[in-house]
């Protein structure tokens, strides 16, 4: 009987310590993405302001409430615009972020075509 309850206690230790390191790892992964708005250049997972703080305890708070990762990262968005997420998606006001590394790599191809290509 105790070797059974050894066992249950064990396998049950197990299934929790999995489930909050699958959202520790979603948090982490979380605060990798979102901008902190005091610290320049900082991920808020990386920063130790308050406002990076806050913001780890609201990403646990929408986790916790059941919110997927797009969810979360609309809700920032609406409240702190889209220059809060590191990755922003590709629409109408992100286009020239994209575009900008094609064209200046097709750009810099052209130029070093001209010069040593068409010269010999």
């Amino acid at each position: 009987m105790k070797f059974s309850r050894f066992v249950l206690i064990f396998i049950l230790s197990f299934s929790f310590s999995s489930v909050n390191a699958d959202e520790y790892d979603k948090r982490n992964k979380i605060t990798k993405n979102l901008r902190c708005l005091i610290c320049q250049g900082q991920s808020v997972y990386d920063s130790d302001s308050e406002f990076a703080i806050s913001l780890k305890i609201v990403v646990d708070q929408k986790l916790q409430e059941g919110l997927s990762e797009d969810q979360i990262y609309e809700y920032f968005k609406i409240k702190y615009g889209e220059w809060i997420l590191y990755d922003p998606g590709l629409n109408k006001n992100t286009y020239i972020l994209w575009l900008l590394p094609l064209l200046i790599f097709l750009i810099g191809g052209a130029i070093i075509y001209k010069s040593f290509i068409v010269r010999k």
